[in-house]
């Protein structure tokens, strides 16, 4: 069979790996977990908090604190190197199931481009914005105000084969969904 690539987008703190890793745990057919945030770690340090690399800004939006995302040239290629190396791993014979947060058409478009001649399939994930604020309180380890400022932004002219609010069910429940939903075999099915 043809590899599949199956994208997850979701806002920061909607369950994008979680899902991912319960999708691995469920399908006949195994799949790669290409994580976002691994790419972001490849980054030089002195890149964070540059403006050709990664920049963070506090902003309040309706009256609470919001984060926007700021990203210079190297981030920008990071960014496009990580899709196209999404499509590379798969042309050499890999499933892979992927966690993004894309903040504009181009991103989908660059998925395309690089996952041209493959099963290629889009899956938003969505919660309630005081939902992912909570979770991210919760976590400890993601800036307070991030999940605000995408909230608007995440699936703004993305386009999906399928879409689903992680709000109501645990991982497992959600990856069953995006396994039916994109016909994926399932191990005792």
């Amino acid at each position: 069979m043809q590899p599949r690539v199956i994208v997850l987008n979701g806002i920061g703190s909607v369950g994008k790996s979680s899902t991912a890793k319960a999708l691995q745990k469920l399908t006949v057919d195994p799949f790669l977990h290409v994580q976002g945030d691994s790419f972001l770690d490849m980054i030089a340090p002195r890149l964070w908090g540059d403006t050709n690399g990664i920049t963070f800004e506090k902003l309040t939006q309706d009256e609470a604190p919001s984060i926007e995302i700021k990203m210079g040239g190297a981030l920008d290629r990071l960014m496009k190197g990580m899709r196209q190396s999404v499509g590379a791993l798969a042309k050499a014979g890999n499933n892979c199931i992927v966690d993004d947060v894309m903040l504009a058409p181009s991103d989908q478009r660059n998925y395309r481009d690089a996952c041209a001649d493959l099963q290629l399939q889009f899956v938003a994930l969505h919660a309630p914005l005081a939902v992912l604020e909570q979770r991210e309180r919760d976590r400890g380890d993601r800036m307070i105000g991030l999940a605000r400022w995408q909230y608007g932004r995440v699936h703004d002219g993305i386009h999906y084969d399928f879409e689903i609010d992680t709000s109501l069910n645990d991982a497992e429940a959600i990856a069953r969904s995006i396994a039916s939903a994109l016909g994926l075999r399932l191990i005792n099915s």
